[in-house]
């Protein structure tokens, strides 16, 4: 299986680097100045199962030849439309596109630019990052990459996938239930990003303050509520595992969206909290407490555009 992984970061750069390491043929489709590092140093991977370095096949977007059988996507939210544009002469009738980007808005621009039978659901949960000299830190021991069609069904093409994603270094998981664990997933990262960023601090600094644990048991709640009204209903254990977890005492615990925060880099504020703020409007569902570090983020946003 011919399979092109999007962006050589944090996430795109460990998983694929895994399956290149376990022999999978791997491209890796990047921007000209990823390209020249990674032909000058090779893709490093720095992880607690053993460091590693791989010399991976590398394309720009102007050197895509035919169609690919799949095409695993893992840039940033707010580069999904001009990634979009750039893996399009990769995509042939038949090439699967398993998205793990965060949120939900890319799984109707993949279906509205390719056509719906093209996506896989797909997400991933992996602690990790570049450092200042490209390498792939990965920061914990988990690093889960789950996958399934849509509608659940167990078709010809995901029993491939799923082969040639298993056995390759890290959890692999082919699911039933892809559609309702990405809702789950983007209701955990609007609820911590939420906490994290509005508090500007870690889930046990939020639980320490003096009516902090309540205001995060309260924005979980928020989020839950809006998530049924407008997407697949989370699962009652993953709702107390996630308020369990959000409201924990001395947790140093942060999101992802937090921590570019304070690198002072830009954050996927419009597509974890943005977009789920747009969807529970026009449902009628009103979020105070996600409105307002919605609006922080923005504040910063702008701050950062200026």
């Amino acid at each position: 299986m011919r399979i092109l992984v999007v962006g050589a970061g944090s996430t795109g750069g460990y998983y694929g680097g895994r399956l290149v390491q376990a022999g999978r043929d791997v491209t890796f489709l990047v921007r000209p100045g990823r390209a020249a590092q990674l032909q000058k140093d090779g893709l490093q991977i720095k992880s607690p199962y053993g460091d590693f370095t791989c010399t991976p096949k590398l394309v720009t977007a102007d050197q895509i030849a035919g169609p690919y059988d799949a095409v695993i996507l893992t840039v940033k939210a707010y580069s999904l439309e001009a990634a979009l544009e750039d893996l399009a002469p990769a995509i042939g009738p038949q090439t699967m596109i398993l998205p793990v980007l965060n949120g939900m808005r890319h799984v109707d621009a993949i279906k509205a630019r390719f056509g719906a039978p093209a996506l896989i659901g797909g997400l991933c949960r992996i602690p990790a990052q570049l450092d200042e000299a490209g390498r792939v830190i990965q920061m914990g021991k988990f690093h889960d990459l789950a996958y399934g069609e849509m509608d659940g069904s167990r078709s010809e093409r995901i029993l491939a996938l799923d082969a040639a994603l298993r056995d390759a270094g890290f959890d692999a998981k082919l699911t039933s239930e892809i559609e309702r664990e990405m809702w789950e997933k983007w209701t955990l990262l609007a609820a911590l990003g939420g906490i994290c960023c509005l508090m500007r601090g870690t889930v046990g600094e939020v639980a320490a303050a003096p009516g902090g644990r309540e205001f995060s048991a309260a924005l979980v709640d928020e989020v839950v509520a809006a998530v049924r009204a407008v997407g697949k209903a989370p699962s009652d254990a993953f709702i107390a595992n996630t308020r369990e977890t959000l409201t924990k005492a001395g947790s140093a615990h942060t999101s992802s969206m937090y921590r570019d925060l304070l690198k002072g880099g830009a954050v996927e504020a419009d597509q974890i909290v943005g977009d789920l703020l747009t969807r529970a409007k026009q449902a009628g569902i009103a979020m105070p407490l996600l409105s307002l570090a919605y609006a922080n983020l923005c504040v910063y946003h702008a701050r950062l555009s200026a």
